[in-house]
C-alpha cells in the first residue's frame, strides 16, 4: 500500500481561472504520467467531490481527464458573473486552493 501524498505534492501546476466572465475552468497538470496515473486511479477528484466542495449541481461540472497531456481539467458555470457586486474573485485564480489537500493513496 502506498503513503497518501497530497494533490498539491503530485502535480506541477494546479490553476484556477476566468473562462469567460460565466465559468470558471481548473487545469490540474502532472510532470510524469505515473503521477497522472495515481490521481486517476485513486477516484478522489471526482464530479461529485467538485459539486460538493463547490456548492454546485454535479451535472453542471464538465470534467475531463486529458491522457495525452497528463492533465485534468475541469470547468462549471461561476455562481455570479465576473465583476458582478458581491463577486469575490475577480479573475477566479484563488478557487484552486481546496485541490491542494486532497489525499491520494
Amino acid at each position: 500500500m502506498r503513503e497518501p501524498v497530497l494533490l498539491g505534492e503530485l502535480a506541477k501546476l494546479i490553476r484556477s481561472k476566468n473562462a469567460g466572465p460565466f465559468w470558471i475552468t481548473f487545469d490540474i497538470m502532472f510532470a510524469t504520467d505515473t503521477d497522472f496515473k495515481r490521481v486517476v486511479s485513486a477516484k478522489v477528484l471526482t464530479k461529485s467531490w467538485i459539486a460538493q466542495t463547490y456548492q454546485i449541481p454535479e451535472d453542471s461540472v464538465i470534467f475531463i481527464e486529458i491522457t495525452a497531456a497528463s492533465a485534468i481539467k475541469f470547468s462549471f458555470p461561476r455562481s455570479r458573473t465576473q465583476g458582478d457586486p458581491g463577486e469575490t474573485d475577480m479573475y477566479s485564480g484563488q478557487q484552486y486552493a481546496p485541490l491542494l489537500n486532497i489525499e491520494i493513496r
